[in-house]
């Protein structure tokens, strides 16, 4: 994968609150809408272990287990989208962790019910958006929509 394809690539997974609340369409409308292209697309039940394993960045914080029981708590859809500036351009989106902080009109402020339950992950463009997309899906699993 080339740095162009890397930073302009980031990964927005749907929770288990958006999946159970049938929010997939609406989220993914709102995103392919504000210029976002799908380049891959999978759902997902992600064992304990896996959460783990994904949010292994927050161990030892307060929320940690909380977090990994609630990504596995059921069927989430993780999305590698493409678009200039992914991870940044995403952040806008989606809106602040606080839906009630969250800007007006971002997927968060809209759907989101609390801080935990807040319908989706972001890759955080200071954190490796490259490596949690790579815990999701293989290279060949991309189409590139350059």
């Amino acid at each position: 994968m080339s740095i162009l394809t890397a930073m302009n690539r980031t990964l927005l997974i749907i929770k288990p609150d958006a999946v159970k609340r049938n929010l997939i369409g609406t989220i993914l409308k709102q995103i392919v809408d504000a210029g976002f292209r799908i380049v891959g697309m999978k759902m997902v039940w992600l064992t304990k272990e896996r959460g783990e394993t994904f949010y292994e960045i927050h161990k030892g914080k307060d929320f940690y287990n909380w977090l990994v029981d609630f990504i596995s708590s059921g069927p989430i859809v993780a999305c590698c989208l493409q678009f200039p500036n992914a991870p940044t351009k995403l952040r806008e989106v989606v809106g602040a962790t606080d839906p009630k902080k969250a800007a007006h009109g971002t997927v968060r402020n809209l759907y989101g019910t609390s801080v935990g339950e807040n319908v989706v992950h972001a890759s955080a463009p200071d954190e490796d958006p490259h490596h949690e997309i790579q815990f999701f899906f293989m290279e060949e699993e991309l189409f590139d929509h350059s």
